[in-house]
């Protein structure tokens, strides 16, 4: 999939080193409900994984790439995918030097686009964090409406964190 600013690829062997700094950065364990860090065999049995059908693995996880310089600039992760339901989750990071430039937002309009037209989903979610204002912005943009809010449901920082859902429906 490709659009004006990224490529959305699949995993290959290469992203390991990649994956592996993205995966051990504690800062973003919050974000990815992590409790210790990955070593490089599990990430290795991952990608290798990865390939499998998402009907049988229920996820898929994209590498996002800068178009004209071919740079990985993020990861783009379809989870809980219940084609018996047709709906899936939706997470994205982009890298701290990469934010701001229209990169998240055109992978999430590649990756609705990708659903609604060839996976037939009806809806896609996400969950993000209540004090995380980009995030929020980003999704609402990208047509997510909020659907609900769990109280206190996120530990971080020494304090909670309400955690609020945010879908998009196909309209088709």
């Amino acid at each position: 999939m490709t659009g004006k600013l990224v490529h959305l690829r699949a995993l290959e062997p290469e992203d390991l080193s990649l994956l592996y700094q993205w995966e051990n950065d504690t800062e973003l364990w919050t974000l990815s409900n992590t409790l210790a860090p990955f070593s490089k065999a599990v990430l290795e049995r991952f990608i290798e994984t990865s390939a499998a059908d998402i009907f049988v693995n229920k996820q898929l996880r994209l590498m996002i790439d800068e178009v004209n310089t071919h740079q990985t600039v993020g990861t783009l992760d379809i989870f809980d995918f219940a084609p018996e339901h047709r709906r899936a989750g939706l997470g994205i990071f982009i890298e701290k030097d990469s934010r701001g430039k229209g990169y998240a937002m055109e992978s999430i309009l590649l990756t609705k686009k990708y659903l609604f037209e060839v996976l037939n989903v009806h809806q896609i979610f996400c969950n993000i964090m209540a004090d995380n204002r980009i995030s929020i912005c980003l999704f609402q943009k990208a047509g997510f409406q909020l659907m609900g809010r769990k109280k206190d449901w996120i530990w971080s920082k020494n304090r909670f964190v309400d955690e609020n859902m945010y879908q998009c429906f196909n309209d088709l």
